[in-house]
């Protein structure tokens, strides 16, 4: 990390001296929502951090992302605690390539992923399964909406997340896709989080004791976020 100054990894990814404190402590804040909830201090948690993750691999940082921070939330949950399964619902408009990749070859963890296509990183075809079927990628087209959102959850990715049983959910939450978001070309709108998220809860509450931790992950409008990041964390509150 530069001491000054800025040093750029590649043409999205900016680091400054703050970088690393910041990223350390965005994983910090889902290892602590793991805490809360595996322990039962908490039913449910969303982590309202920056720098999101979802891009950053194993071993390389791209896309505005540092650390997987949802990968960390998993891996805690299941060396700390014994979580045997855990499922990821990934809903921001640019496919989580990152969680992907780290867990490609995991049968223990499945990935899902709701994502515009074509449009960065560039993978997430429907094709891109997972070594054993673990990874759900549904790719939707510019000038998708809430209509084709929601049917594809329903049909491609919820039966899947229900059937694996997970002892743990963790939602890479990006509003990104928003109507109103510069950084994508789909139109969901706040009612459509809540829908999804009430939609995963229900899920959690068959197969997870209602165990959910929500990170944040894309979002570029600031006034859109606010009000999705508020329908999204008022569906959890009222699991």
């Amino acid at each position: 990390m530069p001491q000054t100054g800025l040093v750029q990894i590649d043409d999205d990814t900016v680091l400054s001296a703050g970088s690393f404190e910041a990223s350390l402590r965005a994983a910090g804040g889902a290892i602590l929502a793991v805490d809360e909830i595996m322990s039962g201090r908490a039913k449910n948690a969303f982590v309202a951090i920056r720098p999101a993750g979802h891009h950053a691999e194993s071993t390389t940082a791209m896309g505005f992302c540092l650390f997987n921070n949802a990968a960390i939330a998993v891996r805690h949950a299941q060396r700390r605690y014994g979580a045997e399964r855990v499922a990821i619902v990934d809903f921001d408009a640019h496919h989580g390539n990152g969680s992907q990749q780290i867990f490609w070859s995991d049968r223990t963890v499945m990935y899902c992923s709701t994502h515009e296509m074509p449009l960065f990183p560039g993978t997430g075809e429907w094709s891109e399964c997972g070594e054993y079927n673990n990874v759900v990628n549904v790719p939707l087209r510019a000038g998708d909406g809430g209509e084709t959102f929601r049917e594809a959850l329903d049909i491609a990715i919820l039966p899947r997340l229900q059937n694996f049983s997970p002892d743990l959910i963790v939602i890479s939450a990006g509003f990104d896709a928003h109507r109103l978001d510069p950084l994508s070309n789909l139109r969901l709108s706040e009612a459509d989080f809540s829908w999804a998220t009430h939609k995963i809860m229900e899920i959690a509450d068959l197969r997870s004791a209602g165990k959910v931790i929500s990170v944040l992950e894309g979002g570029y409008a600031l006034q859109s976020l606010a009000s999705s990041v508020a329908a999204h964390v008022t569906a959890l509150m009222e699991s």
